[in-house]
């Protein structure tokens, strides 16, 4: 990244002192270009750090500015919903900065849901309290690198999934952003199995703009991969599968001394309570006519053809080929 602009800010970097003066020239002339004209007083020039957006842009990574962190941490405790939606707003700005913000902020969300009665519970003050902490102490967030490979760790509960993007960079696995999204009432009855594919398919939608044509990989235990090449998979499980496929996304396994579930659940992952999954393996395990039957197996590990072995191949097939 060179520069950056948001409306009418803009920051411009460089690894040494050289090639920073080479971008800066390049903008100007830009500028001159499109007869626009800059506010020496506004102007920072040849800084180590900057703040730009409510953030600190500095060599060793991005981080939230001090100056807007401490509104948070000197706001008094919400006294209606409006009050609560403004630090909430607040708060979600920097969300990226802390992980698990959703299910931290979750009894204080529930607080100004429609038509529920406003009622400051100890519940909303721990709430309240844990995300002033985890703001101000929030850690600096690394820069990505489009030529490296991103990891993408994600989590599921009862209630919430999160992710983690990440590289490693000089050795260390180094945090990009956090994620993490309170799960509806609907979701929330999904077996362990299906959230974990949840969160990777929310993950993978959020972090869209790092992750989209670019090689990444997700660690998941063995009961998610049991799923993945479930026969016959339900509507739902088969868009999720698909909508992966738009991203070089590889599910790698975690072993099990990583995860100490993973044996346990590797075997038969969903509980008999969970019709989500135990009632399609009954209705699969029997014998149904198919025309032509594609798993998610076989969607999930193409070859990459060239077209025209594509076209060879179906030539040769007896269904496919033309008939005339």
């Amino acid at each position: 990244m060179n520069d950056s602009i948001y409306l009418d800010d803009i920051i411009i970097v460089g690894r040494d002192f050289e090639e920073h003066l080479s971008n800066l020239r390049k903008v100007l002339e830009k500028l001159k270009q499109a007869n626009l004209k800059l506010n020496p007083d506004k102007c920072n020039l040849f800084r180590r750090e900057v703040s730009y957006l409510g953030h600190i842009i500095s060599a060793e990574g991005v981080r939230t500015d001090p100056r807007k962190v401490a509104a948070v941490k000197e706001w008094s405790q919400p006294r209606n919903v409006p009050e609560l939606r403004s630090f909430l707003g607040l708060c979600t700005y920097y969300r990226r900065f802390v992980k698990g913000f959703s299910l931290i902020a979750r009894p204080l969300h529930r607080l100004t849901e429609h038509k529920r009665p406003f009622v400051w519970t100890e519940e909303c003050e721990v709430a309240f309290t844990s995300l002033k902490e985890a703001l101000t102490s929030a850690p600096i967030l690394s820069y990505p690198d489009p030529d490296k490979q991103f990891i993408l760790d994600t989590d599921a509960s009862h209630a919430n999934v999160g992710a983690v993007l990440s590289q490693e960079i000089d050795g260390q696995e180094r945090v990009i952003a956090y994620w993490s999204k309170c799960l509806s009432k609907p979701e929330r009855n999904y077996c362990v199995t299906r959230k974990e594919l949840l969160a990777i398919v929310k993950a993978a939608e959020n972090f869209h703009s790092y992750v989209y044509g670019k090689n990444s990989c997700s660690e998941q235990t063995m009961h998610l991969t049991w799923l993945l090449n479930f026969k016959n998979t339900e509507g739902q499980i088969a868009r999720w599968i698909q909508k992966l496929q738009e991203y070089d996304v590889d599910i790698r396994h975690r072993k099990g001394s990583l995860h100490g579930n993973a044996d346990a659940l590797s075997r038969k992952p969903c509980s008999e309570n969970f019709r989500f999954c135990s009632t399609a393996e009954m209705k699969y395990g029997k014998t149904v006519p198919v025309v032509r039957q594609i798993t998610a197996s076989a969607t999930s590990h193409l070859d990459p053809w060239s077209d025209e072995e594509v076209r060879e191949a179906q030539m040769k097939d007896s269904d496919l080929k033309p008939h005339y």
